[in-house]
C-alpha cells in the first residue's frame, strides 16, 4: 500500500508542476505578444513600415556588424540607376533587380523590320558616375520567314550612345541633387 500512495503522491507532484510551468509560459507570452488596436494602427503595409521608421522601430544590423559602419543606398537616392530607368523606358524590362545591379530589357522591335528585335541588358558595377561603372551589352535577333532566329551581341555604337546617355543624365540627376 504504501508502493500505491507514493506513486500517487509522485503522479500528483508531476502534475502539479507541469500545469504551473504551462501557466508561467502564458504568463511571458501574454507580456511578449502585446495586443494591438487596429483603429490605431494603419492597415496599409508601406504606410506602417513608413510609420515604423519616423518613429526608429526596427531592425538593426549595428550589432551584428561590429563596429563597421552599413551604408544601404536604394534606387531612388542612386542617380546612375534612375538615369538608366529614364533613358531606356522605352523599352518594356524582364528583370530589374537594384540589389545585383542587373537591368535587362524584352526584346524590342521599332516596328520597320518585323525580322530583327534587340534587347539590352545593363550591368552596373559601382554606383560611382564614370563610364566604367556600367557595361552595356546589346543583343541582336534575327529571324526568318520560319520563325528560326538566330541571336548575336552586336559590337556597335548603340552601346557607348546608351552609356554617354545614361552618364550626362545621371550627372544632371546628381547637380539636382546636390543642389537641393
Amino acid at each position: 500500500m504504501n508502493l500505491k500512495k507514493l506513486l500517487r503522491l509522485t503522479f500528483i507532484v508531476a502534475l502539479t508542476t507541469i500545469f504551473l510551468i504551462g501557466c508561467s509560459t502564458v504568463d511571458r507570452l501574454k507580456s511578449v505578444r502585446k495586443p494591438v488596436d487596429l483603429t490605431k494602427e494603419p492597415l496599409d503595409p508601406d504606410e506602417r513600415a513608413k510609420r515604423n521608421i519616423a518613429e526608429g522601430r526596427g531592425i538593426s544590423l549595428k550589432n551584428l556588424a561590429g563596429n563597421r559602419s552599413t551604408n544601404y543606398e536604394f534606387s531612388t537616392s542612386n542617380p546612375l540607376w534612375r538615369a538608366t530607368l529614364d533613358i531606356i523606358d522605352f523599352i518594356p524590362l524582364t528583370t530589374v533587380d537594384y540589389s545585383g545591379g542587373l537591368i535587362i530589357s524584352d526584346w524590342y522591335n521599332d516596328g520597320k523590320n518585323e525580322n530583327e528585335a534587340i534587347k539590352i541588358s545593363v550591368r552596373f558595377m559601382s554606383n560611382e558616375i564614370r563610364a566604367d561603372s556600367l557595361k552595356i551589352q546589346v543583343f541582336k535577333k534575327n529571324c526568318s520567314a520560319q520563325n528560326n532566329c538566330a541571336t548575336n551581341l552586336v559590337v556597335s555604337s548603340i552601346s557607348e550612345e546608351l552609356i554617354r546617355s545614361i552618364l550626362t543624365k545621371a550627372a544632371e540627376l546628381d547637380r539636382d541633387k546636390i543642389k537641393k
